[in-house]
C-alpha cells in the first residue's frame, strides 16, 4: 500500500538560484556526499552533483529531498539502466 502513495505523488525539480533545490517524487537516495546526491525518483535516477551538497530535509514518506549547496548540474539515468550497471556507474562517478 506504501508503493500506492509513491507512484501517485508528482515528480518535480526545482531549483532556487542554484544554492538549494526541492525535488519531489523520490523513491530512495541510493547514496550522497558533498559532491554527488544520487536518488531514484518516479521518472529514473537522478544524479546532482555540486560542491557542499547538504541534505537539508529528506521524508521518503511523501518524497521529498531537499539539498543546499552550490548546483552545478542536474542529470537522469534511465532506473533500468541504472540498475544492472549500478557497480559501473558507480565507479564512474566517483573516480
Amino acid at each position: 500500500m506504501p508503493d500506492e502513495k509513491k507512484s501517485s505523488s508528482r515528480h518535480s525539480v526545482l531549483i532556487d538560484r542554484r544554492n538549494s533545490v526541492s525535488i519531489t517524487g523520490v523513491l530512495d537516495v541510493i547514496s550522497f556526499d558533498e559532491e554527488t546526491i544520487i536518488a531514484e525518483t518516479e521518472m529514473g535516477v537522478l544524479i546532482l552533483r555540486g560542491i557542499n551538497l547538504h541534505v537539508n530535509k529528506l521524508n521518503l514518506d511523501s518524497g521529498e529531498l531537499v539539498v543546499d549547496g552550490e548546483i552545478s548540474s542536474v542529470t537522469y539515468e534511465d532506473s533500468g539502466h541504472f540498475g544492472k550497471n549500478k557497480q559501473n556507474l558507480l565507479s564512474k562517478l566517483f573516480k
